[in-house]
């Protein structure tokens, strides 16, 4: 077997720790809105049913899905989508366009939130997805430590998990050239 069709790095939806605590919380917030006891209007009660149960089960059947999350193959990187609209939010990024595999840390309430993406060349295709508009840019450079070009090509690490010597041994298999980097302000 040579080189470009030995098995690249690949990570599949599931469960992880955060996955995990979130579903969790759905699960005993929206008990806790169905418990007759609990005084709260019936409007409010039905609302939070819907969003803390609803996006509870949106969550695990996302995970269940075990669909390609990231993978480092002899072809590039797919950058997996949203387990809601995989298909419409997955890209394909060949090697040709990649100039660096990008690691960083998105702040969020008592925490970080971790992301991998791609840095590309300039003039490379755009990927698919919704957050390619200038509005969505804005929005996104404006929460965000990173550029817009290298927020659209990453991903948000949550329902797994990156085993980044295996990502920086796969990167150096199919593209020696290639660094795997830590973004810093």
């Amino acid at each position: 077997m040579n080189d470009s069709e030995a098995p690249g790095y690949e990570v599949l939806y599931g469960f992880d720790r955060r996955t995990t605590s979130v579903l969790a919380f759905s699960v005993v917030f929206s008990v806790l809105l169905l418990v007759p006891s609990v005084d709260m209007p019936l409007g409010l009660r039905i609302v939070g049913i819907l969003l803390f149960g609803g996006g509870g089960l949106i969550m695990a059947a996302g995970a269940l899905t075990r669909k390609t999350a990231f993978r480092v193959d002899a072809t590039g990187i797919l950058l997996g989508g949203s387990p809601v609209r995989y298909r419409a939010t997955t890209a394909h990024v060949p090697w040709q366009d990649i100039t660096a595999v990008v690691l960083w840390q998105q702040p969020v309430p008592h925490s970080v939130l971790p992301w991998v993406g791609v840095a590309r060349r300039e003039g490379a295709p755009p990927l698919p997805g919704s957050s390619q508009g200038r509005i969505a840019r804005s929005i996104g450079e404006a929460l965000t430590p990173v550029p817009a070009e290298l927020l659209v090509a990453s991903r948000a690490m949550t329902g797994w998990r990156l085993d980044r010597s295996r990502l920086a041994a796969a990167v150096e298999q199919f593209a020696p050239g290639i660094q795997v980097v830590e973004y810093t302000l």
